[in-house]
């Protein structure tokens, strides 16, 4: 700020800190509201699932917690069903234990595994329907 000598540098002065605080308290109201805005409840959700979405770890863990538990509840359910004897139910629970533990210390090669199945039925369920369509329209198979 420069030196004042007169009252006409005065009042440019005080005209002129009056036009910085109005611009000043237009930037801070927009920035109240921004703020405002963004710690409401379902923003403030709607934020963190994006910034989730977006982080690469959190979906590689998010992947590999699922296959795990997905493994685990699969697996659960078969020797529930399987086992009747209390023998078949200990060496039920040490499978699920194991498989639980072979899912969670090798995810890659899980997810792998399931990739080639999906492809598997992927091909299956798509060779089946071309046939269900040659056979509903022979006209066409020759095309």
């Amino acid at each position: 700020m420069q030196t004042i000598f007169t009252q006409t540098d005065l009042r440019a002065a005080i005209v002129q800190l009056e036009f910085k605080q109005a611009e000043e308290g237009k930037l801070l109201k927009e920035q109240a509201l921004i703020t405002y805005e963004s710690i409401k409840p379902l923003n403030f959700v709607k934020n963190f699932f994006r910034e989730a979405g977006e982080s690469e770890d959190l979906q590689e863990n998010f992947i590999n917690s699922t296959v795990g538990l997905s493994a685990g509840y699969l697996s659960n359910v078969v020797f529930q069903r399987l086992s009747g004897s209390p023998v078949k139910k200990i060496l039920g629970a040490a499978l699920m234990f194991g498989i639980k533990s072979l899912v969670k210390h090798n995810p890659e090669t899980i997810k792998n595994w399931g990739r080639v199945i999906f492809k598997i039925v992927k091909n299956l369920l798509a060779e089946k329907d071309k046939n269900a369509y040659i056979n509903n329209n022979p006209e066409k198979a020759g095309l």
